[in-house]
């Protein structure tokens, strides 16, 4: 990969330079659909461990706080359920050699934080959940702990993404995200007792066994503690060609409540370009220790804008997206609500 000559994200091309030159490699061949335009899907390898709590490894290894911590081990070579509540540290298949200058940073994907599965990365000697250091050279896990659904993962499921920068790109802009809460059906709600949703299965579940509808009062919404919501931003998202944006996932001058699992946005999303215009932000929120009123168009979010190095050679959705031109939407693993 050439030096990029200012700091920012790297898109698709110089992501699979990366992967040409070594710096990131994996167990299994790279499937063609797993580089985004600004990203890169990670796959579970073969192993988990059912841990007591979550940790930071800090001043040690991944592996070594594993030993100290795990209850019992899990083959996903022919797929495992990972119980809602409970807390989980699988392998993932790829490798970091990142070259000096090149930092990472993970996300969950959007299908992961919409069924309200709460995933981060894991590396050795790591300070921070989700960023790799300048540099890093080892194996990088992830931390999967499913807060209102039982789920069903397999090697090679995917549930998060890494984003790969060089140098620190600067906040081109921030904008503020409001919630739409007007129609027939303004959100809906996780049922909490509902049956295991099989993370690699796509339209394959019938959505009113584990969701319900929420209608709006008088432009309202009261957020119960401890619930989780699919709601819509009031307003089309749009990234343009040469930016990438994440959405900040708690900001508690907005209210005592969790927004955006997923926060990347890759190049293209909701543009006229990639034949995304009018596309909207699902927002995934969970309120915390108060119940809390929204209302119509209230700030619930911000989206912070950072510049790639280069155009990527392809936009969001080239490759296929459930994502581009939605509405409010379910995620990937569900079929239409009628």
């Amino acid at each position: 990969m050439s030096e990029p000559a200012a700091p920012g994200i790297l898109p698709c091309q110089s992501i699979e330079a990366l992967i040409r030159e070594g710096a990131i490699a994996a167990a299994n061949p790279f499937e063609a659909d797993q580089v985004q335009p600004a990203s890169l899907d990670l796959r579970l390898a073969g192993r988990c461990w059912r841990v007591r709590a979550s940790f930071l490894p800090r001043h040690g290894t991944v592996r070594q706080r594993i030993a100290e911590v795990a209850m019992h081990e899990l083959d996903l070579s022919r797929g495992a359920v990972l119980e809602r509540g409970c807390v989980y540290i699988a392998e993932l298949q790829e490798r970091l050699a990142l070259p000096k200058g090149v930092s990472a940073r993970a996300n969950p994907k959007s299908s992961t934080g919409r069924v309200d599965v709460f995933v981060r990365l894991l590396s050795d000697f790591g300070h921070a959940f989700d960023d790799v250091d300048d540099g890093y050279t080892g194996p990088i896990y992830m931390e999967i702990a499913p807060q209102t659904f039982s789920v069903l993962v397999r090697s090679g499921t995917r549930l998060n993404q890494l984003r790969l920068k060089a140098g620190k790109p600067p906040q081109l802009r921030i904008e503020s995200v409001g919630v739409d809460l007007t129609g027939d059906i303004a959100g809906f709600r996780g049922r909490r007792h509902a049956g295991v949703v099989d993370l690699d299965h796509e339209d394959g579940h019938d959505p009113r066994d584990f969701w319900e509808p929420l209608i709006p009062r008088n432009g309202q919404l009261l957020l119960d503690p401890g619930e989780f919501y699919i709601l819509a931003s009031k307003g089309a998202v749009e990234i343009p060609v040469m930016e990438a944006a994440e959405m900040t996932p708690i900001d508690p001058s907005v209210g005592e409540f969790r927004v955006h699992y997923a926060g990347f946005f890759d190049p293209g999303f909701g543009t006229d370009e990639a034949h995304g215009k009018g596309s909207k932000g699902v927002l995934e929120v969970r309120s915390h220790e108060t119940p809390f009123i929204l209302e119509d168009g209230q700030t619930v979010a911000r989206l912070v804008y950072e510049p790639l190095t280069e155009r990527p050679t392809r936009l969001y959705g080239d490759l296929g997206s459930h994502y581009q031109r939605q509405g409010l939407k379910l995620s990937k693993h569900f079929q239409v609500w009628e």
